[in-house]
Formats: structure tokens, C-alpha cells, sequence
């Protein structure tokens, strides 16, 4: 195969798109890097003017099976000269309805009921009012850290960063706790984190902002993704889950980004034991097509016809993608091999950053690493300009990583991935490190 990166990116032909880009399409659109993505396979993606790249970002977690799989591909192929749009809205057809047969297959005892949805943000949508059908109350509870989407209801539970919600504001009635951070915790010790998060759950938001009899959920990342791939304690989940239990209040659990076996398992709650009352999925489960889902039981989800539906949610093609990449992660040793890789991925960076003191922290659970970088590990002073830095050296060589948080950089490969990739990976990061702190 083509060594990485032959023309210093951006080439002649994707500089041309760039400006092509910034004259016609929306400001508010982010270009982490100067990349005009030409086609793509398995692990590796090339630009317009022939350059290949490692890719360890998946499209922001989307292409788990990897890119173009075969078998994903083929379904999509197949399914678009048969019926494209079923009009599922007010017509049945019966690969949604497999899809979605196959999904509750893979969830827990309980979640059984589907509702269909083009996008990560449209799954939030549906489960924020869902909850409010169900429970007949209106407030909500999410996480300083968290992202949800930018639709409306979805980033008034977002709190990542001011941008995506200046200017933009009455929000729904949301109020956001901490999110338990064991490399930043909200108290004194690490170990007691989310016991300080649960506490202050209890007498800080229950006590002097709103009765826990008027919430109707509280919306959790397991893992934080856009935060900065924060793994809370395992009791955090389980904590939660009592703490709703006793106060009539929905989990929802945000699955987008960490389910679809990115951790090693289906979904990412699986690793702390307990069954949300609402999950949300999306990116992966598409292979690359839009689609999302928002899963409950039959006794929550009991909405009537007509008060909540999508034109194009359960659209065949899509449908039919996700049954091919179901398929895939149904096959013998798949969560085993992202738990092995995953392992050896962050077993890789720890031993990097002995070399690196720039690296402060190494975190993750299967597939779904962060590293965070400071200035100063007594400090924990963000390297926020360094992180920016190093993530576009690594691009310049021909590796693609994206940012989280304020300091760090997440690692979301596609599942595929084998060992020499992660070498690869780790040979051009280790000298992205060692170029910008010379």
C-alpha cells in the first residue's frame, strides 16, 4: 500500500474546495482539519489529491465496522434499488421493523419499544419528551461536561462549551450537576468523586432549585465523549439509577457515542450493571447512514399515534445498513477483540506518556481513550494550544485524531483496528509529541 500522506496537505485540488467551502457553506460548520476526504476503506481514508491517512477518529465514533465494510455496502446497494423511502411514517414496511426486531435482541430485559430517528440529537428529542409524557413533569437534570446534540431540547442539556449555546437561550427548564472527573474531582479525593456528585444531587439541586418530584429525568453520558472522554466510577451509574429509582425519575442514558460495542460491549451502561428506562443510539448504528433509535420499555413508551413521528425515521436504506452492521458486531469474539485492541491501545499511550510529560492522564474503557495534555501535572493546567498543536502535526504525517474537552485528544478508531495499526498510530503521535515540545 501508498505510504501516508505523499503531498503536504492541503493539495492543490482540496485547497480549491476549502475556499470553495468557506464562500457557500454555514460559518457555523467546524473544520478540525484542512481535509477534503476523497474515498475510504476499512481503517484508512484519502483526500482529494491522493493522500492517505490512519484514521483513528471513525467519522466522530460513526464508522465502527470501518469504512465502506463490505457487507454494509452491499445492503445499502441492494435495499436502494428495491425502496429507498418507505414513507414508514404512515406505511409499515419490514426492514425497519427487522432492524429494530434485531436491535432489541442486543438490549437488556425491558428495553423493547423503538422509536426511529434520523440523528443523535433527534434520539434526545424524542426522549426528552417521551419523559415528559410519561411522567407528566417538565424538569430535567444533565451534566456540566455533557453533550446531547444542538437541536433545541438537546443543547439545553448540553454544557460543553458556550458557543453552542450563546445567543440561542431561553432553554428548556434544564439544570446541570457535575459530572464525577476523577483526574479533576468536584471534591478532595478521587475515589469518592461521584458519591460528591450524587450528594450534591440531593442537597444542593433538590434542596434549593427543584423538588425531585417534579423531574422527569435525569440525561447521562456513561461515558463523557465531547467532555473529554471522562470515565466516571462504576458505582456513578448504579448511584443514579437508586437515586431515580427513589424519586419516580427516568434515567436516560445517552448512548451515541459509547454504545454500539465501542467499549467492548453493546452499550457502555452494561459495564455498571443497570438498565436505563430510556437508551438513545445513533452514529454507529447507521454504518455511515443516518439513523437513530430511541429505545424503551413497552410500559414508558405509551405515547398515542400522532404525537411524535419523523417523515424519514426508519428509512429503509438506513434500516437496512444497520441490519448489516448489527450483523457484523453479532459475530463470534467482536466485543473481545475491542476490549483486546482497546487494552493494548491504552497500555501504548501510558507507556508514551513516561516519554511525555505532556501527557497528564490516560483514560478509557475498550475503544473509547482520551489522553489529557497539561502543562503542569502537580497544576493540571490545561495544554489546550499544545493539544491543538500536536493534533495537526499527526495529521500532517498522516494520522487523524480529534479533540475533546479543553485539553484532550480521544482515540475512537474503527473496531477493526489491528495491533501494526496502533503501532503506526503511535509512531507518528509519538513524534507529533516530540516536534512540538523540542
Amino acid at each position: 500500500m501508498e505510504p501516508l500522506v505523499t503531498i503536504p496537505p492541503p493539495g492543490p485540488r482540496a485547497r480549491a474546495v476549502l475556499d470553495r467551502d468557506a464562500r457557500i457553506i454555514s460559518q457555523s460548520m467546524v473544520r478540525d482539519y484542512p481535509l477534503v476526504i476523497d474515498h475510504a476503506e476499512g481503517m484508512n481514508i484519502w483526500d482529494i489529491d491522493g493522500n492517505r491517512y490512519l484514521d483513528f477518529s471513525a467519522g466522530i465514533a460513526v464508522m465502527n465496522v470501518g469504512w465502506n465494510h463490505p457487507a454494509v455496502v452491499r445492503a445499502v446497494s441492494d435495499q436502494v434499488k428495491q425502496l429507498s423511502h418507505g414513507a414508514f411514517l404512515d406505511f409499515c414496511s419490514e426492514i425497519p421493523v427487522q432492524f429494530a426486531e434485531t436491535v432489541v435482541s442486543m438490549l437488556p430485559d425491558g428495553l423493547d419499544r423503538v422509536y426511529f430517528s434520523n440523528s443523535g440529537a433527534e434520539t434526545i428529542e424524542a426522549a426528552l419528551k417521551l419523559a415528559r409524557y410519561h411522567t407528566k413533569r417538565k424538569y430535567f437534570i444533565s451534566f456540566y461536561g455533557g453533550f446531547h446534540g444542538r437541536t433545541f431540547g438537546a443543547v439545553s442539556l448540553t454544557a460543553a462549551k458556550v458557543i453552542q449555546r450563546k445567543h440561542f437561550g431561553p432553554f428548556l427548564p434544564v439544570i446541570h450537576a457535575p459530572y464525577p472527573n476523577p483526574y479533576r474531582p468536584l471534591g478532595l479525593s478521587t475515589l469518592t468523586c461521584h458519591l460528591d456528585v450524587v450528594q450534591y444531587i440531593r442537597e444542593v439541586i433538590f434542596q434549593t432549585e427543584v423538588s425531585p418530584e417534579e423531574v422527569a429525568a435525569i440525561v447521562v453520558e456513561p461515558i463523557q465523549g465531547e467532555g473529554g472522554y471522562i470515565v466516571p466510577p462504576p458505582d456513578f451509574l448504579r448511584m443514579l439509577r437508586e437515586l431515580c429509582d427513589e424519586h419516580g425519575i427516568l434515567l436516560i442514558v445517552d448512548e451515541v457515542q459509547s454504545g454500539c460495542y465501542r467499549t467492548g460491549r453493546f452499550l457502555a451502561t452494561e459495564h455498571a450493571g443497570i438498565v436505563p428506562d430510556i437508551v438513545t443510539l445513533s452514529k454507529a448504528i447507521g454504518g455511515g447512514m443516518p439513523l437513530g433509535v430511541t429505545v424503551a420499555s413497552d410500559a414508558i413508551m405509551t405515547w398515542p399515534p400522532g404525537s411524535h413521528a419523523s417523515t424519514f425515521g426508519g428509512n429503509n436504506v438506513s434500516c437496512a445498513a444497520g441490519i448489516a452492521v448489527l450483523g457484523v458486531m453479532q459475530e463470534a469474539g467482536f466485543g473481545d477483540h475491542v476490549t483486546a485492541m482497546g487494552a493494548y491501545l491504552k497500555e501504548s499511550l501510558a507507556a508514551l506518556s513516561e516519554k511525555h510529560e505532556l501527557i497528564g492522564d490516560v483514560r478509557g474503557v475498550g475503544l473509547m481513550i482520551g489522553i489529557e495534555l497539561v502543562r503542569d501535572r502537580a497544576t493540571l493546567e490545561p495544554a489546550k494550544q499544545e493539544r491543538n498543536a500536536i493534533l495537526n502535526e499527526a495529521f500532517q504525517n498522516g494520522l487523524t485524531l480529534l479533540p475533546a474537552g479543553e485539553s484532550v485528544i480521544r482515540f475512537c478508531p474503527p473496531l477493526i483496528i489491528r495491533k501494526e495499526d496502533i503501532d503506526c498510530g503511535i509512531r507518528i503521535l509519538d513524534q507529533a509529541f516530540r516536534r512540538v515540545t523540542a
